[in-house]
């Protein structure tokens, strides 16, 4: 397969043309639905993105300078254009007219127009807050950070490019543009901000429609997305219920997976899976969501990084009880239905709830608002403060367990998190709804604890949890799966909800090819995100082993895979996933020229480096994969990941001596991977240097005391030098890990017997 076949625009210049035409624009939209117009103009999304004109930039342009240490800019007017004076992208300082606004509240940053088409924001941004909450100020959005002008962070760098970044989240009918063949981009919107199509989808069907006068028909008529319910049904207390919480009463609600996915695409972390998506298509046909990830979420499901608020809100009771954006804000605003408590009185009675006996805060205080404890907040960008939608009841006894904040003692900063959790316990008994808490079975998974797969099994095969957190769960799955996680990852297969279905495929990826048949029956699901990721699985299946009746299918769905892996062509990464799976096809020559286009993306790309080596290595061009290593090591010197795969590259060459430094210095750069010192053991063990190897070991352990691994190879070096009594506590430590790891059990069953054989041994 040709990697310019693969590089085409997935949609013609006439599709996209004819797309645009079918955008009106909000102004035509406020002609019959003048109170909705006037409500969206107050809001953020009104303002999301502008011209750079005197009535929209709201930041000091009137001559500063600001510095931080370590950057400096000054801010000035020229007659109508907005410049500022900054290192530019090659280091030179320079001055820059600023083309756009971004945003507007709590901050407002600020875009730059380059000849390529690439729009790019600047790291300075205005605190629009009010000058008494410490606004009114410009501020470095990365201010510890050196970025120097090849760091991809750096405001020129791909990681500010707003065309992929940002554009499709902050205008309307957006057309992204990129060419490939030419790395440019000619991005257009039908409106530079969030206007009414952006979620009520393209009207001029809609506009025909009323303008024919046919206004008894359904008011819908022509709108891609119904985002108003008409089931008559409401939220409603029952008299008998001493929950005091509110159920939906009447038929279904119409719309609730409308209203939900029409604002997911914005409000989650996700990878688009197609280009310029149009509002009213399902989520997962669209994008592959964020699952709750180490660094992003915490164990227990708090939100960490930057992830928005789609997945917080996926984990939550609310979510489950059909539950949707718009019964707490109003849609058009995008402010709250009701001030303070009173946004959750909808459904929550304030004679349970908003009383000092629930909340256990004086009446009228910042701790007796339900989203003190409720919504726990954190500030991105440094001022954007922003609360978890999860809901989540506060455990800082679970939290105490997994590292994670509280809301209790974010609060009581004076206060251990053992005090938070007795005083729970004494207000409302040590038992609660959700023991054993996931959180648990999260960290055991992320941190290989023991028990930890028999945890995440039950959490992935209960259908009463939220699917992301189920999803989650099944991709914590270590493989090769034993006996009761390949059971998990079966019934995951078959899991009503297609996030967790498609959780389950990407697990498959552990297994060998012929064990991965069974994806074929997935490559006609009907959602797109389950198709792509059954398509991956069988990447190294050739077509000929696949039940004939399956092979159409698999056509299609792989080529569903790699459109969506070229939705991000102008990105290295993109081109990396590419050459993978042709490689894994058997297309060496598109392998090879996918490594490359990534490399003319990024020169010093890493992934792309890394990968490339490993594909030339198993070409048998072992000093091709080793020249790729150096330049890795050289563009990346501080990347452990660099180091490590240039030595297993040199290992492989029977070169372990030369490998040694490498090793040390991957070990040296990021000591919480176990595996790297693992791997330095092990090498130096072959070099017959015993002693260093177990040092090397011990102190591995005394930091990851759970590294199955490393008790093992410890445990193997101990017996051989006749040390079996340590040598038996190491392989019990092993086993003990896992009771069904085979080896483990083999090597602690012949240590014992050795005992038996040999009584007074050590």
């Amino acid at each position: 397969m040709l990697l310019a076949a693969l590089l085409v625009s997935p949609s013609s210049p006439t599709a996209r043309e004819q797309q645009r035409a079918s955008f009106v624009g909000s102004a035509t939209c406020a002609t019959c639905h003048a109170p909705q117009a006037a409500a969206w103009r107050e809001s953020d999304h009104a303002r999301a993105m502008a011209a750079a004109a005197p009535a929209n930039v709201l930041g000091d342009f009137s001559g500063v300078t600001v510095t931080d240490g370590r950057h400096t800019a000054t801010f000035r007017r020229d007659g109508d254009r907005y410049v500022i004076r900054t290192d530019g992208p090659d280091g030179t300082v320079a001055d820059f007219t600023i083309t756009e606004t971004f945003g507007v509240d709590p901050l407002q940053q600020y875009l730059v127009l380059f000849p390529d088409g690439r729009r790019q924001a600047l790291p300075w941004a205005w605190d629009s807050r009010p000058r008494e909450h410490g606004g009114q100020r410009w501020y470095h959005l990365m201010a510890n950070e050196p970025l120097p002008a090849t760091d991809p962070l750096h405001w020129t760098g791909r990681e500010q490019t707003w065309n992929f970044m940002c554009a499709s989240c902050h205008s309307t009918g957006l057309v992204r543009g990129y060419d490939a063949a030419t790395d440019r981009y000619d991005t257009r919107w039908t409106e530079i901000s969030v206007g009414c199509e952006s979620c009520h989808g393209p009207s001029a069907a809609h506009v025909a429609w009323a303008q024919a006068g046919a206004l008894g028909e359904d008011p819908h008529r022509g709108l891609s997305v119904r985002l108003r319910d008409r089931s008559g049904g409401a939220w409603r207390f029952a008299a008998d219920d001493p929950r005091g919480i509110a159920r939906w009463e009447g038929p279904p609600r119409q719309s609730t997976a409308a209203q939900v996915e029409t604002c997911a695409p914005c409000h989650a972390r996700a990878r688009p899976l197609v280009a310029d998506p149009s509002p009213g298509q399902r989520f997962l046909d669209t994008h592959a969501p964020l699952l709750l990830e180490r660094g992003e979420y915490h164990a227990d499901g708090q939100i960490q990084g930057e992830v928005f608020e789609w997945g917080s809100f996926a984990q939550s009771r609310m979510s489950r009880a059909g539950v949707v954006c718009a019964d707490c804000h109003d849609p058009h605003r995008g402010t709250l239905r009701a001030e303070g408590n009173a946004v959750c009185a909808q459904c929550h009675l304030p004679e349970r709830f908003d009383t000092a006996e629930h909340h256990r805060h004086p009446s009228g205080s910042a701790g007796a608002q339900c989203v003190s404890c409720h919504m726990p907040a954190v500030t991105y960008m440094g001022v954007d403060r922003r609360r978890d939608h999860a809901f989540s009841v506060p455990r800082p006894d679970v939290a105490a367990q997994i590292g994670a904040p509280d809301t209790c003692t974010s609060c009581h900063t004076d206060r251990p998190q053992s005090w938070a959790a007795r005083q729970i316990v004494e207000w409302f008994g040590p038992r609660r709804r959700d023991d054993p808490h996931p959180a648990l079975a999260i960290v055991a998974g992320r941190e290989g604890r023991a028990g930890g797969d028999a945890l995440l099994a039950a959490i992935a095969t209960d259908r009463s949890r939220a699917p992301i957190l189920r999803a989650t769960a099944v991709s914590l799955l270590p493989m090769p799966p034993s006996p009761a996680t390949a059971q998990a990852i079966g019934a995951a297969l078959l899991d009503p909800d297609p996030l967790v279905r498609a959780a389950a495929l990407r697990t498959l990826d552990g297994l060998h090819p012929r064990n991965r048949l069974h994806a074929a029956r997935f490559l006609g699901d009907e959602t797109r995100l389950v198709r792509i990721e059954a398509a991956r699985a069988l990447a190294p299946v050739p077509l000929d082993a696949l039940p004939e009746a399956a092979r159409p299918a698999f056509v299609r769905a792989w080529e569903e895979l790699l459109a969506s892996e070229r939705v991000a062509a102008e990105r290295p990464e993109a081109h990396v996933n590419i050459a993978t799976l042709l490689a894994a096809r058997g297309d060496m020559a598109g392998a090879e020229a996918a490594y490359r286009e990534a490399l003319a993306r990024d020169a010093t790309h890493l992934g792309a480096l890394v990968n490339l080596a490993d594909f030339e290595a198993r070409r048998g061009r072992h000093a091709a994969a080793e020249a790729a290593l150096h330049r890795a090591v050289a563009a990346q010197p501080r990347e452990a990941e660099a180091h490590y795969a240039l030595a297993l590259a040199l290992a492989r060459q029977g070169r372990a001596a030369d490998a040694i430094g490498s090793l040390a210095e991957a070990a040296a750069l990021r000591p919480e991977e176990p595996r790297y010192a693992y791997v330095q053991a092990i090498a130096l063990n072959q070099l017959r240097r015993t002693e260093d190897a177990m040092a090397v070991l011990r102190a591995n352990l005394e930091r990851h005391p759970r590294h199955r691994d490393s008790l093992m190879a410890l445990a193997t070096i101990e017996r051989d030098r006749g040390n079996f009594t340590e040598a038996e506590r190491l392989a019990a430590a092993a086993v003990a890990l896992n009771a069904s790891d085979r080896e483990a059990a083999a090597l602690l069953s012949q240590l014992r017997g050795l005992r038996q054989r040999l009584p007074g041994i050590r």
